[in-house]
């Protein structure tokens, strides 16, 4: 089947030219807990974008994080994982938004939800947080096409290797500058509890549960 027929819904329009994965960056080994990221964060930059991250009932270190910006929200699976020593974010898009929507299952099963990587610079006293630069990444990879398995789709860059192999190029290139973009800052909103818990679905299963064609 080919990748290019696929709708990368949710995060290519969220994020706009971040970089996205068809795979994790994740495993149960490389996955850690934060509690000091619990909460709701606003974008120093930008009062109009706040991320809440809640823990969730049904999994050991998954956040269940919402995004808004400018009004609209989006709700996420995210797991905080450690490679050398470096955190970063695992984001997927949550079925369960496409579930409030009016779309019949044969429609959502047209839709590929995918990864989004961020380096966890710090978590205080303010929140760090930087995306993989897109216009980096593509100078890397028009220099060498080799250099990690994906494809482009839609003018973004849609990683296609998998996991350990995620692991060891975000490992090599992410302690200097030539993979992930400036450094945004998020301050914490003091107005609301940071261990609030929530369930959270499955990112690897179909909406409501069911079978893909049924």
């Amino acid at each position: 089947m080919n990748i290019r027929n696929f709708l990368f819904c949710f995060l290519a329009v969220l994020m706009g030219g971040c970089v996205l994965s068809l795979h994790p960056l994740y495993t149960d080994k490389s996955t850690v807990f934060e509690e000091k990221l619990l909460g709701s964060w606003v974008n120093s930059n930008n009062k109009d974008e706040i991320w809440r991250f809640e823990k969730t009932k049904n999994a050991e270190n998954v956040y269940k994080l919402t995004n808004t910006l400018d009004g609209k929200s989006g709700e996420f699976t995210a797991h905080l994982l450690k490679i050398d020593n470096t955190l970063f974010l695992d984001m997927f898009p949550e079925a369960s938004l496409l579930d409030k929507q009016r779309t019949n299952d044969y429609y959502k099963i047209h839709l590929l939800p995918v990864h989004s990587f961020i380096k966890i610079e710090h978590i205080t006293p303010k929140l760090g947080i930087r995306i993989i630069d897109q216009d980096k990444i593509d100078k890397m990879l028009q220099k060498d096409p080799n250099l990690i398995k994906h494809e482009i789709v839609d003018s973004h860059i849609v990683l296609t290797a998998p996991t350990r192999q995620l692991e060891q190029f975000i490992g090599k290139y992410s302690a200097g500058a030539d993979l992930f973009g400036d450094v945004t800052e998020m301050e914490r909103l003091p107005s609301e509890p940071n261990n609030t818990a929530v369930k959270t679905a499955d990112p690897n299963r179909p909406p409501d549960g069911k079978k893909a064609g049924k």
